[in-house]
Formats: C-alpha cells, sequence, structure tokens
C-alpha cells in the first residue's frame, strides 16, 4: 500500500495528461481506471464514462460513508444538467462552504455554528442552511441539528476534491 500511494504521490502531475490513444497507463497505479473502463467495455459504453467512489468515516459515529457510482459518458453528456443548477449553485457560497465544514468537524447545531468566523448572525445561518437541506447536501437531525447525509459525503467530498484541481 505503502508503494502504491508513493507511485500515486509521484505522478499525480501526469494524471491531468489525457493517455495518448492506444496507450494504457500503469495499472499498478491506476487500478481503478482500468477496472473502469473493464466494467464499461463490459456495458457496451463505448464513449468511457467516470465514476465516483469513495469510503469515508463518518465522525465521532465510527460509522463509514461507502458510495459508488459510475456514469456513461453519452448518457451524462445528452442529460439536462439544468436541473442540477440549484444544487451546484448551493456549493457557490463561501459561508456554506465554512457551514458544511463545520459540520464535518464536529460541530450539528446553529448554537455551535455561530462560533465560527464570518458565518454571519443566527438568522443567516438558519437561510444558508436551508438552501442546503433544500439543494440535498444536509439534512435536519432533529432538535435543530444538522449533518451531511451519509449517502452525500462522498459525492460533496468529490465535487471539492475536483474543484481544487
Amino acid at each position: 500500500m505503502t508503494e502504491r500511494v508513493a507511485a500515486l504521490e509521484n505522478r499525480a502531475a501526469d494524471t491531468d495528461t489525457p493517455t495518448p490513444a492506444g496507450e494504457l497507463p500503469d495499472p499498478d497505479v491506476f487500478w481503478a481506471l482500468h477496472r473502469l473502463r473493464s466494467e464499461l467495455a463490459e456495458l457496451g459504453e463505448d464513449d468511457g464514462g467516470v465514476m465516483i467512489v469513495g469510503t469515508v468515516a463518518c465522525g465521532p459515529s465510527g460509522g463509514r460513508a461507502e458510495w459508488q457510482q459510475a456514469f456513461g459518458t453519452a448518457a451524462l453528456l445528452e442529460s439536462d444538467w439544468t436541473s442540477l443548477a440549484d444544487t451546484v449553485a448551493a456549493l457557490g457560497q463561501p459561508v456554506r462552504l465554512r457551514l458544511i465544514q463545520g459540520l464535518l468537524a464536529g460541530r450539528s447545531t446553529v448554537a455551535e455554528l455561530v462560533e465560527l468566523d464570518g458565518v454571519g448572525t443566527t438568522g443567516q445561518i438558519y437561510h444558508h442552511l436551508r438552501q442546503l437541506v433544500a439543494a440535498g447536501w444536509l439534512q435536519a437531525a432533529g432538535r435543530g441539528r444538522y449533518e451531511v447525509p451519509p449517502h452525500r459525503l462522498v459525492p460533496l467530498l468529490v465535487t471539492l476534491g475536483a474543484a481544487r484541481g
């Protein structure tokens, strides 16, 4: 495992460069890509596809969010992206991202979230939380508590990771 991590770190700069046609990247480094290619070939997805996969510890409960989903390129490109605008836009506000980060760090109530720097008043926090709940990035957990739903944790982290570039 240590060797794989070292190989990934050493090749990180190369992952942004598309592989030339006919060449396959190193299967020891790109093991997930090789598996995805195999699965797509079995499904007849000639245009390729993308996959989101992850396993993440879920805070103090000790549970894990384990999730995967694959999308064929053709179907994804042909779908109506406008229906996703509100979901994507909900993450496009710095205060909302800070609130989500606070929740993932162990805070769960508005009283705890208001202690974060730069998030505004209690009323402003509720406004942002409502937007995040409506978009599905958060859910009410009872008695004024909020959390990232386990089924949204991996997609959220993948979205943030992708935004980093």
